[in-house]
């Protein structure tokens, strides 16, 4: 059975701050690491994701890949790409599997990717974004979860 540790819970009210916790995430990532998005449409998993990039260094716009399926970007100082999927259409995680990403040699964002990782990862990260129903406020509340054993000592 796989461990987890909540690294993060608290409340984003802008776009800027879903930004800036991706660049905070960013500073944690490293190759072999896989990061799930889940969250209903609209609830800032592109916004966190273009934080991350930021912090990283990645090169070029980083956009959602709803049509491209995932899109690689290299990265300023660094060997290690940044590959950004969006599973949405996917139905299975051979289709996942298809994709042939190196998850070793990345750092690897799926958005809708629950389910599909079976078996990819033995340590993971699940950012889940929960947005107000209402429609009243921008407000997120986000959950940061470390599956394995990689996230035990981690800070985010």
């Amino acid at each position: 059975m796989t461990t987890s540790t909540l690294l993060f819970d608290s409340i984003i009210e802008t776009a800027e701050e879903m930004m800036s916790l991706g660049e905070s995430i960013s500073a944690v990532l490293t190759a072999g690491d896989l990061v799930l998005l889940i969250g209903p449409l609209g609830a800032g998993k592109t916004t966190l994701t273009r934080g991350v990039g930021k912090g990283l260094g990645a090169i070029g716009n980083v956009s959602s890949p709803t049509f491209v399926i995932a899109r690689t970007h290299k990265r300023e100082n660094s060997d290690t790409a940044l590959v950004h999927v969006d599973a949405y259409r996917l139905g299975s995680p051979s289709e996942l599997d298809d994709l042939d990403i190196s998850f070793s040699e990345a750092i690897v964002l799926v958005e809708w990717g629950k389910g599909l990782t079976d078996g990819i990862a033995d340590n993971w990260l699940e950012i889940a974004i929960a947005r107000d129903n209402t429609g009243e406020t921008e407000t997120r509340t986000i959950q940061i979860t470390g599956f394995g054993s990689r996230w035990q000592q981690v800070k985010i």
